[in-house]
């Protein structure tokens, strides 16, 4: 009987539960997106291939055509003299990510995610079908817990967030409106990261192309003091701290200005200390998924773990990216398949008929009880 509005104003004693009305009634946001579930499996293939690299180096074991596929990882032996010994170390990979995988699905001994085959000095390891569906698995199960915080972090909307197929994620939202913000809340991949500006690169070189081997070229979002956005900057390829070791950020203003607030856990805390401590006077990028959303100089060490970013936020935009950071990065990034705005004129005429028939209904047996 009561608009949420005006039940919100009552004492707490007042019964304020209503009926959350859906998609159909309200109107709202209907979107289908598809994850990109390969860009995960190449990852996970990238992480193995990085650690079978790292110990057949520190081992002086010869190799060639260190290479990742879509479901291997391979290479060859440079001296096939070294075949037992690269065996037991590649073996003991393997096993170590079985043990790992098999932990975290509840279960006991070794999974058979990966297979390790070797044909004299040719080594293969290989994903098998059920550790990639697993993966996929892994990566929806992940997006649309993501999502959820991401789309309701109040637990008030009631959203509608299920997988479809393999890799497909159904999206319904009552009584939103601003469908452009959703898009831009759902689509961001939010992955951040703190990276140094290579300052010894001028960035008309990059541009022309000329980038050192252990940096890269990323756009801005920054605008500089004349009101002229800046294009790019030269950014060391090398991770200083990981946004996965965010723990909190909220927006709030800093000299009128509004700005996020951050903190780290104590493992990110103690990598942002050193970092900073160690290269006061620098630029120290903020990158986010791809783009340097701020690229501030090191004052003085910052040891408590806290930060803050700037650039230029207005107040939207810094809720907007201290809710992407709460919420966390997206395993995969997602693509819009279908898009629907449902209007709530059909649903209001609904309601409407609905309340008119259960007035005449009740009417109508009162005066049938009392003939």
């Amino acid at each position: 009987f009561l608009p949420r509005e005006t039940l919100e104003e009552l004492p707490s004693w007042v019964p304020a539960k209503t009926v959350n009305l859906g998609l159909d009634l309200r109107g709202g946001a209907h979107l289908l997106y598809e994850a990109d579930v390969e860009l995960v499996i190449e990852e996970r293939l990238s992480g193995i291939l990085d650690t079978v690299r790292g110990d057949l180096r520190p081992a002086r074991i010869g190799y060639t055509g260190l290479s990742a596929t879509r479901e291997t990882v391979s290479f060859s032996l440079t001296e096939p003299a070294a075949e037992e010994q690269a065996l037991e170390l590649v073996q003991r990979i393997v096993d170590e990510y079985n043990q790992a995988s098999a932990g975290l699905s509840g279960g006991f001994g070794l999974s058979q995610d990966l297979l390790l085959r070797n044909d004299g000095p040719n080594f293969t390891i290989t994903m098998t079908e059920g550790a990639l569906a697993d993966v996929a698995t892994d990566a929806i199960a992940q997006s649309i817990e993501i999502l959820r915080r991401r789309i309701d972090p109040d637990g008030t909307k009631e959203p509608t967030i299920q997988r479809q197929g393999f890799d497909r994620i159904l999206i319904q939202v009552p009584g939103e409106e601003d469908t452009e913000r959703l898009k831009r809340l759902i689509g961001t991949t939010a992955k951040m990261t703190f990276r140094f500006v290579d300052e010894s690169t001028p960035l008309g070189e990059a541009l022309a192309g000329r980038v050192p081997p252990g940096s890269e070229l990323l756009p801005s979002s920054e605008v500089g003091g004349s009101g002229q956005a800046l294009t790019a900057y030269v950014v060391k390829k090398r991770i200083m701290v990981s946004g996965e070791s965010l723990i909190d950020a909220q927006p709030t203003f800093q000299q009128g200005a509004p700005v996020v607030s951050f903190r780290f856990d104590s493992i990110g805390a103690r990598k942002f200390g050193d970092a900073t401590r160690d290269n006061v006077g620098r630029l120290f990028a903020i990158v986010l998924d791809d783009e340097v959303i701020s690229a501030p100089v090191i004052r003085e060490p910052i040891l408590g773990g806290n930060g803050v970013i700037s650039g230029s936020f207005n107040v939207q935009s810094a809720n907007d990216l201290a809710l992407l950071l709460r919420a966390g990065a997206l395993p995969a990034p997602l693509v819009v398949l279908e898009e629907r705005s449902v209007g709530a004129s059909l649903g209001q005429d609904a309601i409407e008929a609905g309340e008119f028939a259960a007035i005449v209904g009740l009417i109508l047996v009162i005066v049938f009880m009392f003939l």
